[in-house]
């Protein structure tokens, strides 16, 4: 294993839900017809739960509670490849209850496409599995390769 790949660290899951509170959009991936489907989303953390907004007939709100699905949200660094990684698995719940709605309409989470007929979907984690990436060595294989490529190209 190259050095570079055993510098990454596994972050604690207190670490990972601290990281994922600091950025507003991830992916959600969900089975559409038996095929992965990824949608980016807004986000925001209620305890450990990941809440979405959501169209009332997008695809998302149609397909996904109910199921087992993936949450992705990173913030990486080309330039030095360095950033974080967290991923959040387990069901997706669909809110109705009107307390909870009108407890989360007041963070103002919106969708892409906002519209009054918004369903919040709630993804309570089952596994939190996160990754820091340090600072790559300025010498490693990737980031010459990658600079020759560049220059290359020029």
């Amino acid at each position: 294993m190259s050095a570079e790949l055993s510098n990454l660290g596994a972050l604690s899951e207190s670490d990972a839900l601290a990281l994922l509170a600091t950025v507003p959009v991830g992916r959600l991936v969900y089975s559409d017809r038996a095929l992965p489907f990824v949608t980016p989303v807004n986000f925001i953390l209620d305890g450990s739960d990941v809440v979405i907004r959501a169209g009332r007939r997008s695809r998302l709100a149609t397909h996904a509670p109910g199921n087992v699905v993936a949450f992705e949200a990173d913030e990486i660094n080309a330039v030095d490849r360095s950033g974080w990684s967290v991923v959040v698995t387990g069901r997706v719940q669909l809110i109705d209850d009107a307390d909870e709605v009108a407890r989360l309409d007041a963070w103002h989470l919106q969708t892409w496409r906002p519209a009054l007929s918004d369903r919040y979907l709630r993804l309570r984690p089952e596994l939190i599995s996160g990754q820091q990436l340090p600072i790559a060595d300025s010498h490693s294989s990737f980031g010459q390769s990658r600079r020759h490529v560049a220059d290359a190209q020029s």
